[in-house]
C-alpha cells in the first residue's frame, strides 16, 4: 500500500472496519462506477442503495473469489442500470 495514496489509505481503513479484505483500485473504480451512473441515470439518492445492494449480492453468493471476476459483475450491473428507465 502506498501510505501517500489517499484513495488506499481509505479503502484499507474501510476494509478493517467492516473486517473485510481489502479490495483494489479496479473494484474502486468499478463501485464507483455503478454509483454514478445509478446517479444519472436514476435518482441520486439510489447511488448509495445500490452499491450497498450490490454488496450484499456478492457478500451472499458464490461471488467470484478474484478482484476480475467481481469487476465483471459489477461492470454487468453497470449494464442493468443503465438500461433502467430513468422516469
Amino acid at each position: 500500500m502506498d501510505p501517500d495514496d489517499p484513495q488506499e489509505r481509505f479503502l484499507s481503513a474501510l476494509a478493517e472496519a467492516a473486517g473485510t479484505p481489502p479490495f483494489g483500485p479496479d473494484e474502486a473504480a468499478a463501485v464507483l462506477d455503478l454509483a454514478r451512473v445509478t446517479a444519472h441515470r436514476t435518482q441520486r439518492r439510489f447511488a448509495p442503495l445500490t452499491t450497498y445492494a450490490l454488496g450484499l449480492a456478492i457478500g451472499a453468493t458464490d461471488a467470484p473469489a478474484d478482484a476480475l471476476g467481481r469487476v465483471a459483475r459489477i461492470r454487468e450491473v453497470i449494464g442493468i442500470v443503465e438500461r433502467l428507465d430513468a422516469s
